[in-house]
């Protein structure tokens, strides 16, 4: 029997309070749940559901089983996570606790804004859970005030200035989620760097065994499937480390395994494109964005 979910989706703000037992949002478009003191019964929702809107939740002691997307994640600790409207989410099993606070607003609140092509360039929307963002005790307090100021915003006098502001408010919000996850990269470098050297032996086991062998080259959802964390925290953990995201991993592996090919055997470019995985030479030659040539590879 197909899984319907059709029930268990909240297009709107207004249905997703009312499903909470809580009064109607301030402003259709967005809304602040302080749930500082664990009192709003966030177990009413369905498990899973969908929402039609972003979400941005920080929380202070969050355990138990988390679904996001097809996966399930153990959250022992507090910590910031996203959500893109959308997205699968629910839980798994019962949770002790979900204190904290929960951000939601839709799209249509960013329509006219710059917010709205940005929110795009925010990769951390597409992390899973368990690449959460774990903040210091200084920046807990960073990120509760913003929580704060918008709350404080929302409960005032709606006037012509109220989107301005909160969007303000929401993009700063996220400003400092990219500056945190930045400084998480580099204080867990040592998880971070186990990552890149496992994306480094899995480069190198798949061009060494018949996978290569066979038209197809590594890709980013390949990688990312191997290591189970998300493409989008994958590329951005590299790129913190490195300065090069993952397909310019892969790149470099490929430029390297062509060199080896070049000076070790007297293989053809032809020959060498179809053992490194591509499916026609051209396609070797487009990698590099010009006529193949070997001195090229060597430059």
């Amino acid at each position: 029997m197909k899984n319907d979910l059709s029930n268990h989706r909240f297009n709107s703000l207004s249905r997703l309070h009312k499903a909470l037992g809580m009064p109607a949002p301030m402003h259709p478009l967005v809304s602040l749940i302080n749930n500082a003191e664990g009192t709003v019964p966030l177990e009413r929702l369905p498990s899973p559901h969908i929402l039609n809107f972003y979400k941005i939740s920080y929380k202070t002691n969050f355990r138990g089983k988390f679904k996001y997307g097809q996966h399930y994640y153990d959250f022992d600790e507090g910590g910031l996570f996203f959500v893109s409207p959308n997205q699968i989410t629910g839980g798994h099993a019962p949770l002790s606790d979900q204190s904290g606070y929960t951000l939601l607003f839709h799209p249509d609140l960013l329509l006219g804004y710059e917010l709205a092509r940005k929110i795009k360039e925010y990769g951390f929307f597409s992390y899973s859970v368990h690449e959460a963002l774990h903040l210091s005790e200084k920046e807990k307090v960073t990120i509760i005030s913003v929580f704060e100021s918008i709350e404080e915003e929302l409960k005032g006098r709606i006037d012509n200035f109220s989107q301005d502001v909160v969007i303000s408010q929401i993009e700063l919000l996220l400003n400092y989620a990219n500056r945190f996850y930045n400084r998480q990269f580099i204080t867990r470098k040592a998880v971070s760097s186990d990552l890149l050297r496992k994306v480094e032996d899995i480069l190198s086991a798949y061009f060494q065994s018949a996978q290569a062998k066979r038209p197809g080259l590594p890709t980013v959802q390949f990688l990312s499937d191997q290591l189970n964390v998300s493409s989008s925290y994958l590329s951005d953990m590299l790129r913190s480390l490195t300065g090069q995201n993952t397909q310019q991993h892969i790149h470099n592996h490929l430029i390297e395994k062509a060199k080896e090919h070049l000076s070790t055997s007297n293989a053809s470019i032809s020959e060498i494109a179809y053992a490194l995985g591509f499916e026609h030479p051209q396609s070797f030659s487009k990698l590099y964005n010009t006529p193949l040539n070997p001195d090229h590879l060597f430059s």
